[in-house]
């Protein structure tokens, strides 16, 4: 089994104005169909076949009934907000963390799930994409990845009804033979430019010297260089309340393979992210420690409280189990992050430590208070670092 897996997911509506309207009125499907206004108006989604005929988004409608004369031309109906919402639904059926990037498009991380393998991976995603053709009559592309960036372009590739896996290990091999327009960013404008310089190829960045990149792509070009190989830090935001989670990452300046540093950052973590759930009156039952090496793979291990909790101290025993559980310590570190998720309500604590904790709970309140703005003036012992204590 490997030691890391593809756990984030883009979801990307195949045509989704169009979508919705032929799951209204069938009888259309498998024609040259777009929705756009008739009079002075612009195509607003087009099907595949009318794609086929030349017929593309925004093109204005006048010119699209040239290209394509039997185009069947469906006015705005309405619903598409209603129907975004049902498909993103469900999706939280399978995770709760989902990123409602727009309308049509958005990100899973399968990461809490509990996955072993690249098959149930893919037979979970599967089962989801059937999901919402057999409830919604949607039809949506898949990619699968180790982060938002590759599993973006991964969705794009096979549309429609797109399917792709990028298994962990392989961006950089699955990027390097795609077009150069693949990549976020790039326009027709800059693609043709990068053409006329010899770049048609993702590949062909690594052929140019650092000026040259410098000459081509200004002084971002390093970013650039990353994003080619398959590098991406972004992590699956989302603010919807069911979803709600508390997180915080630390990327370093260089790996480091110190376990009790690495165990004081997280601790920290767990320091700077509790004031703000009792700020919002919850409690918290699951923490998650991810890692991720220099080579941009990572892995992850979570565990939950028997009883959930708005205190640091239930927590800090986790840390070690869970760092030894998702770290290969003979490998340095790039990032460590902590995430809280199963948010509660908070209320009263019935349990027998409940008079110990409620001490501990007004302790935390008083140090919240003193700690308000941007200076931290009282921390944990494990804050300091260990140079910090030895007087180093």
């Amino acid at each position: 089994m490997p030691d890391t897996l593809p756990t984030i997911v883009h979801l990307d509506a195949d045509a989704f104005f169009v979508s919705v309207e032929l799951a209204l009125q069938p009888e259309y499907r498998g024609k040259k169909v777009a929705v756009g206004g008739r009079e002075r108006g612009i195509i607003a989604s087009a099907s595949y076949e009318a794609r086929a005929c030349g017929v593309y988004t925004p093109m204005p409608t006048a010119r699209a009934l040239k290209v394509c004369p039997d185009l069947i031309l469906l006015p705005h109906k309405g619903g598409y907000g209603e129907v975004s919402r049902k498909m993103f639904d469900l999706c939280e059926t399978i995770t709760p963390y989902v990123q409602r990037n727009s309308i049509d498009e958005g990100y899973l991380d399968l990461t809490p799930c509990g996955l072993k393998s690249v098959e149930e991976i893919e037979r979970v995603v599967r089962g989801l994409q059937k999901r919402i053709w057999d409830e919604l009559q949607i039809p949506v592309s898949m990619g699968i990845a180790m982060n938002k960036l590759v599993s973006q372009i991964a969705s794009k590739l096979r549309k429609p009804r797109g399917f792709v896996v990028v298994e962990a290990g392989a961006e950089a091999s699955f990027l390097e033979p795609l077009d150069i327009g693949k990549l976020p960013g790039v326009g027709t404008k800059t693609e043709t430019e990068l053409q006329m310089r010899g770049v048609w190829k993702i590949r062909d960045l690594f052929t140019k010297t650092e000026r040259e990149l410098a000459a081509l792509l200004g002084s971002d070009w390093q970013s650039f260089l990353a994003m080619a190989r398959g590098e991406d830090d972004r992590e699956v935001h989302t603010e919807h309340e069911d979803a709600k989670s508390y997180s915080q990452q630390e990327t370093f300046s260089k790996d480091i393979g110190d376990f009790t540093e690495i165990e004081r950052v997280a601790k920290g973590m767990i320091d700077a992210l509790m004031p703000s759930i009792r700020a919002d009156g919850k409690r918290v039952k699951t923490m998650t420690v991810k890692v991720r090496y220099g080579d941009f793979t990572q892995e992850t291990a979570g565990r939950s409280l028997p009883e959930s909790s708005d205190l640091e101290q239930p927590f800090y025993p986790l840390v070690a189990e869970l760092l030894r559980k998702a770290w290969t310590q003979s490998r340095a570190l790039r990032l460590v992050s902590v995430r809280f998720s199963s948010v509660e309500d908070g209320g009263r604590q019935l349990d027998m430590f409940a008079e110990t904790d409620e001490k501990r709970r007004k302790l935390a309140a008083v140090m919240d208070q003193l700690n308000k703005g941007k200076l931290q003036r009282v921390q944990h012992g494990h804050q300091l670092s260990a140079k910090k204590k030895t007087g180093d």
